[in-house]
């Protein structure tokens, strides 16, 4: 029997990570190649919706999850001046019935980590770190990635994991156009003990108002709140570790509810980043090269789905690399698979954004309406329901 490919993974994320786990357990050969001197994740929450859950649990990481996870009872909405609420979906059990399988809250570094952990005892030596992937060259017989330092690897298959700026992508098909979106986002974390009792309520919050919206919910097994708000203005560096100032946070929210005064002021260290759009690629594989997560199909963050969609890509690739004897075969199989999936969910939260913004969100009784028009359960049904239900580990390939 002739031995099983070797992926070559450029990204030692959530995606790359994922991936090399399902191909390692399945007996392949991986090499993951990280830029990066250390592997810690930066970032604050994940949403992983029972869709990502699906694929988490197929690699046994359930045990290690539920350790650090939260598990929320539903997502509300509120309104960003007078903190009125209206219930959006529930979750907790409902989620385990109607899904199959939970919806939680996870810290990105704890996820990142248990990943982490669970590469490496199949395959201690599988990552390689300071290792900037600059180029490949490839043939019929293989793949040769080139770093920076003037490195050779050779595999069967590289896979570029390597986020929303992939220098694979950009290779590939060449740089991807990007449009600022009008929207910035200011992101933290809050000790939980330093927030008042009525905000530690075990719900996914989204604050909703004119030209801006704010999302929390609890991630460290309870023990930190994380914080997403985002505001229209004119701000455009595209960076998850650009700092600014609690003042200058207060101040895009001026006017918003004093629960919202209360988060912001309490953050650790307020980041902030642009929110730049792409419109979904018509291709993401050529030969035996393809792309994964960010890379693929980056997307903004108002369906909380960037990092579910690339948990379900690695599972479906590890799927498609089972069932295809060629490489070639196997690529194209995984990206027929997922390209159509995740351009509906790229505009899905385009349109999110919007939704999240209206000005009709500037009164009481105008956001009344718009609420219980935008957010009445068939609809939400109908915005949800298929991305929930879609199980990665069984949907057809």
């Amino acid at each position: 029997m002739s031995p099983r490919p070797h992926i070559l993974i450029s990204g030692a994320g959530i995606g790359g990570l994922t991936a090399a786990l399902a191909l390692l357990s399945r007996g392949y050969r991986v090499s993951v190649l990280e830029q990066a001197s250390e592997l810690a994740e930066i970032g604050a929450g994940l949403q992983i919706s029972a869709n990502g859950a699906h694929a988490l649990f197929s690699l046994g990481l359930k045990p290690a999850l539920e350790k650090v996870w939260c598990e929320p009872v539903g997502k509300e909405i509120r309104l960003w001046s007078t903190g009125e609420t209206w219930k959006l979906f529930d979750l907790g059990a409902v989620s385990r019935q109607r899904y199959g399988a939970p919806y939680f809250m996870i810290h990105r570094g704890d996820l990142h980590r248990i990943l982490l952990d669970a590469v490496t005892a199949l395959a201690p030596d599988a990552i390689t770190v300071n290792t900037r992937v600059t180029g490949f060259e490839q043939d019929d017989a293989g793949v040769t990635v080139i770093a920076e330092d003037g490195a050779r690897f050779r595999g069967d298959a590289l896979i570029g994991a390597d986020g929303v700026h992939s220098r694979i992508r950009n290779s590939l098909f060449g740089q991807m156009p990007a449009h600022f979106t009008g929207l910035m986002i200011w992101r933290g974390l809050i000790p939980m003990e330093r927030l008042p009792e009525r905000l530690h309520r075990p719900v996914g919050t989204n604050w909703v108002g004119p030209g801006g919206h704010v999302v929390h919910y609890p991630v460290r097994a309870g023990a930190l709140m994380n914080v997403g708000g985002a505001i229209e203005r004119d701000w455009r560096v595209e960076s998850w570790t650009e700092r600014g100032t609690t003042e200058e946070a207060l101040n895009d929210f001026r006017g918003w509810n004093e629960d919202v005064h209360t988060l912001i002021r309490n953050i650790e260290v307020p980041y902030k980043w642009a929110l730049l759009g792409r419109e979904p690629l018509e291709r993401w594989t050529v030969g035996r090269v393809s792309l994964l997560g960010d890379a693929a199909h980056p997307t903004l963050p108002m369906m909380a789905q960037g990092a579910n969609m690339a948990l379900e890509d690695a599972i479906v690739l590890a799927r498609c690399l089972d069932k295809h004897a060629e490489v070639p075969a196997a690529l194209q199989a995984y990206e027929s698979a997922r390209i159509e999936r995740t351009a509906r969910l790229v505009r899905a939260a385009n349109d999110n954004a919007t939704r999240f913004h209206n000005p009709a969100l500037g009164n009481a009784e105008g956001a009344a309406r718009y609420v219980d028009t935008e957010w009445q359960e068939e609809k939400v049904k109908q915005r949800y329901d298929w991305v929930f239900e879609y199980d990665p580990v069984r949907v057809a390939i």
